[in-house]
């Protein structure tokens, strides 16, 4: 199974990927840690822009194959962002579930950001005046929403965990504008 998660900066997506790994033995796939690879290779710079998201989900389709829990953690603000992760789990033949991760406190979520250490060497961190600049498209459709300014990482991975045992059929895809005029 492909869990994305999906989510402003600071909101809490790497402490909850941190902990499905920890409680369901899954395989994390960090945009941020691909990005900053291709930084240190010199064959790209920050911004990196969309390689870093063929990477990312090139490596997820391949765990995905090997039959691992794959959880990918990126931002994910836009449909086609997501809709693209639908594809890695669909050409693995393997369901996904997508997670929307927030932080429903905004004072706690701006000190997340603004008292955030890089824990990647190299990759810049967002302020919060980049992360208020973000255009996240709300959803519309299915996902489990956590809100990690109430849930600790590992409640937090419970809900998600026991969401994806009572999910694992492919779920629908959304029809797309050209299936739904024919």
């Amino acid at each position: 199974m492909l869990i994305v998660l999906s989510g402003l900066p600071g909101s809490g997506k790497t402490s909850l990927a941190r902990a499905l790994v920890t409680a369901a033995r899954a395989v994390h796939v960090r945009l941020d840690t691909v990005e900053q690879a291709l930084v240190d290779a010199g064959t790209a710079t920050h911004p990196v822009g969309p390689v870093g998201h063929h990477v990312a989900r090139a490596v997820a389709g391949d765990l995905l194959r090997q039959g691992h829990l794959v959880v990918a953690d990126g931002v994910n603000p836009l449909p086609v962002t997501r809709e693209l992760w639908w594809d890695v789990a669909c050409a693995a033949d393997r369901p996904w579930l997508d997670v929307e991760v927030v932080c429903g406190d905004p004072a706690l979520h701006r000190r997340r950001v603004q008292d955030r250490v890089a824990d990647i060497p190299g990759h810049p961190e967002p302020t919060w005046a980049d992360v208020e600049r973000v255009e996240f498209t709300p959803w519309t459709t299915e996902r489990v929403r956590v809100d990690l300014g109430e849930l600790t990482a590992a409640e937090a991975a419970a809900v998600v965990l026991a969401r994806a045992q009572s999910s694992q059929t492919t779920p629908t895809l959304p029809p797309t504008p050209e299936s739904a005029t024919e």
